[in-house]
């Protein structure tokens, strides 16, 4: 199998897609993306980094930092984490309140917006939301082999200033006990690695170790236990695209998170990391042309978790 020329297979097959979906608007610092860029990067366990269109173009990866950041929760207090934040689908808008209010101020599971706020909280752990950042940075950097990786500053500021409904969540949840430090500390820290501004093929390579049960397969580090590596998987499988999460296993049987700046992670366990980006979203805030190329990778390489 020639992965080279699958993933250009796959860049030709959606180009007549380009441009489709709506681009994240409420954030101010997103609307004006070319919502005809797109990039797909595969990260391979030979080093390789097979790639087409804008890959290595850095985008807003936005939510898809919760994989990273729910990676170093699980490091630092272990299954702890799980007393605070639940593994279950939501089935409601990656941003509702009203989940929160019927379970006690204990979000459904850590890839929507709640439960993501709640991880960020364990990274502070008695810190400044900088020093969480700084640690998050290195980390990424170290995985992807590539010191350039940072947050963009208008982006984060971006959200901040239109992140009402981020407030709203926090504050309920530090009425209910479940978030220790102070609020806009965490937002800070939250706000900034939503921010974070990778492309295709940082984001695949950084993403690596989740495809070779925690064990980054260049390197030789070890990075997560195989347990608690699985148990991420498991929850981009389950919970990677909010109340979209059903239909993208249905159609790609891949585990993945997606972000509402258009990129998509996806890991092949075992195969290696795919990112792909393209702007234009779905209704349930999923890159429209992103899904399509995953589709047509997975058709012609024959990865799925299902065999």
């Amino acid at each position: 199998m020639n992965i080279e020329d699958i993933v250009g297979e796959v860049a030709t097959a959606v180009e007549p897609h380009r441009g489709e979906g709506k681009v994240a608007d409420y954030i101010p610092a997103l609307a004006c993306i070319d919502p005809m860029k797109f990039g797909i990067a595969v990260a391979t366990p030979d080093g390789g980094c097979h790639a087409a269109g804008d890959a290595h173009e850095g985008f807003s990866v936005q939510s898809i930092s919760k994989v990273f950041t729910l990676s170093l929760a699980l490091e630092n207090v272990g299954d702890a984490l799980w007393q605070r934040v639940g593994r279950e689908p939501s089935g409601t808008s990656f941003n509702s309140i009203v989940q929160l209010e019927k379970e006690n101020g204990i979000p459904r599971n850590p890839l929507i917006n709640a439960g993501a706020i709640v991880v960020t909280d364990h990274l502070i752990d008695g810190n400044d939301a900088d020093a969480a950042i700084d640690w998050l940075l290195r980390v990424l950097r170290d995985h992807a082999e590539d010191a350039s990786i940072d947050f963009d500053a208008e982006v984060a500021r971006s959200e901040s200033e239109t992140g009402a409904r981020n407030r709203s969540l926090a504050w309920f949840m530090k009425s209910f006990g479940n978030l220790e430090n102070d609020v806009e500390t965490v937002l800070s820290a939250y706000f900034r690695h939503c921010a974070l501004r990778l492309s295709c093929a940082q984001l695949a390579r950084a993403a690596l170790f989740l495809a070779f049960d925690g064990k980054d397969p260049v390197t030789g580090e070890r990075i997560l236990t195989p347990q608690r590596c699985r148990r991420i998987n498991a929850i981009m499988m389950s919970c990677g695209h909010y109340d979209n999460s059903g239909d993208f296993a249905f159609r790609i049987g891949l585990p993945g998170k997606s972000g509402v700046g258009g990129g998509i992670l996806v890991v092949a366990p075992g195969e290696g990391t795919v990112a792909v980006w393209s702007p234009g979203l779905n209704e349930a805030g999923t890159s429209k042309v992103g899904a399509l190329a995953l589709e047509a990778l997975v058709e012609r390489t024959g990865w799925s978790v299902f065999g």
